[in-house]
């Protein structure tokens, strides 16, 4: 449906009333004597569905809108944020921001420095063919009740669960160097699992990932893409396999993972150490710091020669994509690990300007009431050339395991434990049964130095992590990481009995 030129009109007079009001609160705190500020508009809209056992679970629609400004004095920040949005409220929020920095400025230890920025005028909408908002609810509730109904014919699967989930965000960004911005983010997912039971212990599959399933940032038409009743017979097979499965044996061995752990792996081993902002100490409570210390940087062997990791906020699909970031940096595509050895940091005007470099544009914030902070983006593993055939073929004795089920990694992200769904035992060169509760333990170098073989890009696809967790007060990001399969060496799996 085309919207009305007079509906247009009222839309277009709505967003340049908000500008004025932003552009009128940055010039009263800059006349007060702020070297910088920035202001962002947001309005967001969730949708959120849950079946579970035939029946809809919960369901819910959110809309939140309001305002938050960042303003800089005499080094030093200052945030505050309103939903309200009329004109006297958002200068009064300007000023609380002002008062803030200048309390702030009393006892700092150094100045903040920002790296230089270029003036932006322009706009971004995510790319989709199918608003997922347009889609009748009924119709998202048939899609997860009809692959219940087929998960409900194994009868020791007693829990059956669906989910679907649709997010926009509508961003309006001004700042005192004069860019102006306009973003329309919009993303949506979903999945299905199943628990089988006997008197002894409950196993889950779920499709097409753990957690909620997978999410990407376009239209409706990725849900459909997904066809979750064709994979509705399958796990719920799976599940009650699992329930008469061996343990996975502890010893150390080769280990696959396949894409849905993979991108866990990155996530937590890869994508949280490289934020600068929790490597040099500023985000250190919530999530702890890094072992990436800054002199690691073009030193440090991360990986085996394979292993080749960049952040990427112009990938199509990704959930860590965009046109800009909350500091109206441009999104970029930039190196983290090339051929094994650690290059790059995720950074923002502030911390980048340790490297006299520019920021790399992956500031982010959770909605308009909280500050910005440095976040993933879309951090992904490029493919190598090994088809996944060739590559159980040329394992003689290992696992491979897929679909995350627990994480743990240490403050430092060095130490890790992962559990996953399901193992498939491989012994030479090709599948030869299941395992039941598979781990896989790790120091984070260690582990990706043995990486030794990953497959090609007709294997390589994006997947979705809606939440992301960091600060504190704690903020949920979406992100994205991009990679297929691969193989590591001598990992040990299993836990003592």
């Amino acid at each position: 449906m085309q919207a009305s030129a007079g509906g247009e009109a009222i839309c277009i007079r709505k967003v340049i009333l908000m500008k004025e009001k932003l552009k009128s609160a940055l010039d009263t705190v800059e006349d007060m004597g702020a070297s910088y500020a920035d202001a962002r508009f947001v309005s967001r809209k969730v949708q959120s569905l849950e079946t579970k056992n035939d029946k809809v679970e919960a369901f819910s629609e959110d809309l939140s809108q309001g305002v938050g400004i960042r303003v800089l004095y005499k080094g030093s920040w200052g945030f505050a944020g309103t939903n309200k949005c009329d004109e006297r409220s958002i200068k009064e929020t300007a000023g609380r921001a002002l008062r803030l920095a200048r309390a702030a400025s009393r006892v700092k230890v150094l100045d903040v420095v920002l790296s230089e920025a270029p003036t932006v005028m322009d706009s971004y909408k995510t790319p989709f063919k199918i608003d997922p908002f347009s889609i009748p609810v009924e119709n998202k509730i048939e899609i997860l009740l009809d692959c219940d109904k087929i998960m409900a014919q194994e009868k020791q699967v007693k829990v059956r669960e669906g989910s679907y989930h649709a997010f926009n965000e509508k961003k309006e960004f001004l700042s005192t160097e004069g860019s102006d911005i306009q973003q329309d983010i919009t993303w949506c997912g979903a999945g299905i699992s199943a628990t089988a039971t006997d008197s002894k212990e409950n196993q889950i599959r779920s499709y097409p990932a753990s957690f909620g399933g997978d999410y990407s940032a376009r239209g409706h038409e990725f849900v459909d893409e997904l066809e979750l009743d064709k994979h509705a017979e399958r796990i719920s097979k799976e599940a009650v396999e699992l329930l008469k499965a061996p343990q996975c044996p502890r010893e150390k061995t080769t280990l696959i993972l396949g894409g849905s752990q993979l991108a866990l792996q990155i996530h937590e081993s890869c994508g949280h150490p490289i934020e600068l902002d929790r490597v040099i100490g500023m985000e250190a409570s919530f999530a702890g710091t890094s072992f990436l210390i800054p002199d690691k940087k073009g030193n440090f062997q991360y990986g085996s020669d394979l292993v080749n990791l960049y952040a990427d906020a112009t990938q199509p699909g990704g959930m860590g994509t965009f046109g800009y970031d909350d500091e109206g940096i441009p999104a970029q595509k930039f190196d983290i690990v090339d051929e094994g050895t650690f290059v790059g940091y995720l950074t923002s005007r502030e911390t980048s300007v340790l490297f006299e470099e520019k920021s790399n544009g992956t500031v982010r914030a959770d909605g308009w009431q909280r500050m910005p902070m440095i976040r993933m983006t879309n951090i992904n593993l490029k493919p190598d050339d090994w088809k996944i055939e060739e590559l159980i073929k040329d394992t003689d004795k290992g696992v491979m395991l897929d679909t995350n089920r627990s994480w743990s990694i240490d403050q430092q992200r060095l130490n890790f434990q992962f559990g996953t769904e399901i193992a498939y035992k491989i012994e030479d060169g090709s599948i030869e049964g299941i395992y039941k509760n598979p781990t896989y333990t790790g120091i984070t170098y260690d582990f990706w130095r043995s990486c030794d073989a990953i497959t090609d890009k007709d294997d390589w696809r994006m997947w979705g992590i809606p939440h992301c967790g960091k600060g504190e007060p704690m903020q949920t990001m979406f992100v994205g990481h991009g990679c297929s399969t691969a193989r590591f060496r001598d990992v040990q799996i299993g836990i003592a009995e």
